[in-house]
């Protein structure tokens, strides 16, 4: 390690891709901005051109509830498991102040009526298993960054975790609450609360709130139903005479309802997927956005009435305007189902490729956390129906240029009942896109368990061939080859060899670095087989357990043979002596190798805790070790690539150098392993072109620009004022915000300084080219003068005189034009 270099620590960290529909989303009062909770950050979206502006990071645990300051709207309040409340301002990305409340906050509200606190949703006894009350949390005013606040009232006791169960009405004046089946509204000037049950007969599971949704305006509640139903009360400000109207649509449980800004209409939202708009004061005109994608999650809607959008659950968040019509779609990381193929990275585009929506791949990109598109399977259409066996991507791989997929999809039904289709896609250069080529029913009689590409170094070529191995206790070898008629010029796959070993089942397969060797495992047998001729070479066996994963090493350690079995063993053979080099206790369940050097990364899982082990299978001592990476089993792994390495001093962290290590938790969360050195790059300056190239243009700023256009071009033409020697303090000092600015007596002589013009400036320039001129012009005079005979001198004199009162004086500047004119010299008209 180089000595003066403090290690970095490695430490787990969110790397994107986490959900941004887990609470509903916050427009910005203006509608450019919408922003949503996404893990432990906020992030903040440009509603025109769906780019990620900010990611407001602080809290250390889930973000629970977003809201908007009541007193400054371009401030945001946040609130998170860890305790805190943050103040942000959201437009430069600023966290602004830190209230330590000390309770595990699980939703937020603001009032209008009470700019002073804010409302929280927090455990009695701070478990998230307990009671749960609503609390109002007086802010106290500090010039401190970090304050605490431990000023809380109760509002209401025994309240609902879900965050659209309560809701606040016409301005703060009363607070709605859902609890089961009953109905209550807090008045807080009278301190009174009203209870409203639903009737004895309706009574029922699929008659249960599951919404609520206050008017701005008047006095009236709409709450949503699992039965579908839509209800309205009035008049609930007294016990006895409240009423309450139906109106059903949805067939299934309504999941969001709010109202828009001056309360004309109604939105609704469900399963179904369709956003229905209600007319409030007539409530049987609706209008319909149908086929949004996944069922709807939340709704909200802008300050202005402008915007409205809904949260998905496919993760999505679908911009509307006004007039329903979709403007953007920002599309997080597809989650929700599980993920059946693994990680996987597209040697094209760099984008990591896993399972998306239902008979889709997703293509998503690491770098600037955004979904790039979806690749359609299955190309059926997906039944929403519960119970209904639905086709899936159970297996997928590229192989090492990207020029092929291979997918595996299964429709499960009985043991007897298997639908299985391989198919195989090339890229098409024309439409940047993979193009299906050959389709293979039944291309095993079970289960397909694992497949893998040959990779050729370049010294060495061959056809593309495919290996795919199954529980009908066959691996199979692909070839592609030509398939040209008279009509056409195409290539497609067929099956070129097929492999068994003792009826034993195949379970894994993989290519050796440079493919001279292929290894696959049956059941607890290790077989060798040279793919030029399709030979067994060799047998590994470690009983007694069956092979989970198999492994070449790269590079140096091209000769060792990684395995992992069921009960616990990881084993390393080597391939020259045929011999198991050592073996350790570890129940490893991912096994990845870096595909860029020889590290080798090991998952374990022991009581319910998941441990890293970095590695080289040469070396007895692991490079890296961690402890309770995440809690629960991580499902999968994948070395990445960087794009330019990284610089690392410590021995530790060189596993890093060169590749990230990425891994889904069992939560579907997509984590990696960083270091605060190279999360900390993105300067201030950095943060504010960002946000000069996402925010789109005004009219203003257009017809301004083409102005200051105008005013550049004619500058260049003549001799431009030179900026202040301070001109970079200026614009440093215009673009900080006002709240992190010192005292202006501080930037006061600073600020004087930088508006003064040097001493030697523009107008001593002008008077010297003006001499200059001058002396030319006379010198000039003088020449013709003496050039000119005498007598036409008199002649032209005479001609002056008399033509002088009938011609206008010319100015200096057509003096000067004539005078060019009269060193143009003409010879070249006597040639012609």
């Amino acid at each position: 390690m180089v000595e003066g270099v403090e290690p970095v620590d490695v430490r787990v960290v969110r790397c994107g891709g986490s959900r941004i529909n887990y609470r509903r989303p916050v427009f910005s009062a203006d509608s450019r901005y919408l922003l949503c909770a996404s893990g432990d950050l906020v992030k903040v979206y440009s509603t025109a051109t769906e780019e990620c502006v900010h990611a407001l990071k602080g809290h250390k645990n889930l973000v629970t509830g977003i809201q908007l300051n009541p007193k400054n709207h371009l401030q945001l309040y946040s609130t998170s498991l860890d305790g805190t409340i943050k103040l942000w301002d959201f437009t430069d990305g600023i966290l602004i102040k830190t209230f330590v409340v000390d309770f595990k906050l699980l939703a937020l509200y603001a009032s209008a009526a009470d700019e002073k606190s804010i409302f929280a949703i927090i455990p009695k006894d701070n478990k998230v298993t307990g009671k749960l009350q609503l609390m109002s949390i007086s802010l106290p005013k500090s010039t401190a960054q970090e304050v605490e606040a431990k000023d809380l009232t109760l509002i209401l006791d025994d309240v609902c975790q879900s965050p659209k169960s309560i809701a606040f009405g016409r301005e703060g004046a009363y607070v709605a609450s859902l609890k089961a089946l009953e109905l209550r509204v807090f008045f807080f000037k009278k301190k009174k609360h009203y209870s409203f049950p639903l009737g004895i007969k309706n009574r029922k599971g699929a008659n249960a709130f599951t919404c609520v949704a206050c008017h701005p305006k008047e006095d009236c509640i709409a709450t949503g139903h699992e039965d579908g139903k839509i209800r309205l009360w009035r008049n609930f400000n007294h016990k006895q005479e409240y009423t309450y109207s139906s109106q059903h649509w949805h067939h299934d449980a309504v999941n969001d309802l709010v109202f828009s800004a001056e309360g004309t209409n109604l939105l609704s939202g469900g399963v179904e997927s369709v956003l229905v708009q209600w007319r409030y004061g007539s409530e049987n005109t609706k209008d319909f956005l149908p086929r949004l994608g996944g069922a709807i999650e939340h709704i909200a809607a802008s300050p202005d009435g402008v915007l409205h959008c809904t949260s998905h659950s496919d993760n999505k968040i679908t911009i509307i305007q006004s007039n329903l019509n979709i403007s953007a779609v920002i599309q997080g990381l597809v989650q929700g189902q599980e993920v059946i193929t693994g990680l996987m990275l597209d040697p094209r585009s760099k984008a990591l490729v896993l399972n998306g929506k239902p008979g889709h791949l997703q293509f998503y990109s690491l770098q600037s956390d955004k979904q790039l598109y979806n690749l359609d399977i299955v190309q059926q259409e997906y039944i929403h129906q519960s119970g209904l066996k639905q086709t899936e991507v159970v297996k997928a791989v590229f192989d090492s240029q990207g020029a092929w997929l291979v997918t595996v999809e299964e429709r499960k039904g009985e043991e007897t009942d298997l639908e299985l289709q391989m198919k195989l896609w090339a890229y098409n250069e024309k439409t940047q896109s993979f193009v299906l080529n050959t389709t293979v029913n039944a291309p095993h009689e079970s289960h397909i368990s694992a497949l893998c590409f040959q990779n050729f170094p370049r010294y060495r070529s061959g056809p593309a061939t495919l290996v795919t191995t199954g529980l009908d206790c066959q691996f199979k070898v692909w070839i592609l080859g030509d398939d040209s008629d008279i009509y056409r010029t195409s290539v497609s796959w067929s099956c070129d060899f097929v492999g068994k070993y003792h009826h034993l089942q195949a379970t894994n397969c993989s290519f050796s670095e440079d493919g001279s060797l292929l290894a696959v495992s049956f059941e607890q047998i290790i077989t060798l087989w040279d793919p030029d001729t399709w030979d067994l070479k060799c047998t590994f066996c470690h009983p007694p357990g069956k092979i989970r994963d198999l492994a070449f090493g790269r590079l140096s350690c091209s000769k060792y043979l990684l395995g992992t079995t069921d009960n616990g063993f990881l084993c390393c053979w080597n391939l020259l002596s045929c011999i198991l080099e050592w073996s350790t206790p570890l129940n490893v369940k991912v096994l990845q190798v870096d595909p860029l050097s020889e590290n080798v990364a090991a998952f374990t899982e022991f009581t319910r805790t998941t441990d890293l082990f970095v590695f080289k299978p040469n070396e007895p001592r692991p490079l890296y070790m961690q402890t309770n990476v995440c809690s629960g089993r991580v499902q999968w792994a994948l070395f990445v690539p960087r794009e330019v390495p990284e610089d690392y001093h410590s021995d530790s962290n060189q596993w890093l150098v060169r590749s990230q290590l990425y891994f889904l938790s069992a939560s579907q969360s997509l984590m990696t392993f960083g270091t605060e050195s190279a999360e900390e790059r993105l300067t201030p300056s950095s943060k504010q072109l960002v946000i000069e190239e996402n925010i789109p243009k005004t009219p203003f700023h257009v017809l301004l620009g083409k102005h200051r256009e105008q005013q550049a071009n004619f500058g260049s033409e003549t001799e431009q004022t030179a900026l202040p020697e301070g001109s970079a303090t200026i614009n440093q000092m215009l673009h900080t915000p006002a709240h992190v600015l010192p005292n202006a007596s501080f930037l006061c002589l600073m600020f004087v300084n930088s508006l003064l013009i040097p001493k030697m400036g523009i107008s001593t320039k002008e008077e010297q080219e003006d001499l200059e001129m001058e002396s030319e012009n006379e010198k000039d005079d003088d020449e013709s003068d003496v050039e000119m005979n005498p007598i036409e001198n008199e002649q032209e004199m005479k001609k002056a005189f008399s033509s002088e009162e009938q011609l206008p004086k010319l100015t200096k500047s057509e003096e000067k034009e004539l005078k060019k004119l009269r060193k143009v010299s003409y010879s070249w008209l006597t040639a012609v």
